[in-house]
Formats: C-alpha cells, structure tokens, sequence
C-alpha cells in the first residue's frame, strides 16, 4: 500500500466519521465540529489527489491545490459564522438549541413562562 492509497483511505474514514456525527448528534455545537471533521476528509482526500499525480512524475497537479487552499479558508470562514451564530442564539435564548418549549429572556422578562 503506497503513501497516497493510505492518505485517501484515511480521508474516507474521516469522511465517514463526520457524516456520522452531523447525523446522529442533536447539539448544534457538535455539528459544527463534525462538519469540519467532515470538511478535513475532503481537504485529505483532495491533497491524496494532487501528491497521486507528483508521485506519478508528472509533477502536481495545481487544480486540487488551489481548491485545498481556497477551502480551507472558506470552511475557516464558514466555522467561524457558524459559532458567532450559536453564541447570538445563546445570548437570546439563553439555550443553544431550538427546542419549542425552551423560554426566552424576553418572554421570562415579561414575566411568561
């Protein structure tokens, strides 16, 4: 098994751990982490595609890299909206989830509960 075989294999197993998570947990919190598990299998599985073609001696292809590069500032971005949200929600909330029966700080304000 050669270095970039081990690399995609690995990228799948990432990518299949972070599906997982985004499926299966509730909290918001979680998913935004699973995400980004999800989104560093895909940077892997993206870079294992760029060194496959330098291994070959055909030199790297450019391609992968750019849109390695170009999506880990993107996810960065991405990662750091999804929390600046999740911490408005709980300075509103009081709550990070969107439970229906989770009572805001207005309505305990007004005095509704």
């Amino acid at each position: 098994m050669n270095t970039p075989t081990l690399f995609g294999l690995c990228a799948a197993a990432l990518i299949g751990i972070g599906l997982y998570g985004l499926i299966v947990n509730p909290h918001p919190l979680r998913k935004i982490l699973a995400f980004n598990l999800l989104s560093s299998g895909v940077f892997m599985l993206f870079g294992s595609i760029a060194r496959r073609g330098a291994a070959l001696g055909m030199g790297g292809d450019p391609v992968p890299q750019a849109l390695l590069i170009t999506g880990i500032v993107v996810a960065f971005s991405a990662t750091a909206l999804a929390v600046a949200l999740l911490l408005r929600l709980f300075a509103v909330t009081g709550a990070v989830t969107l439970n229906d029966h989770a009572p805001s700080k207005a309505d305990s304000a007004a005095g509704e509960v």
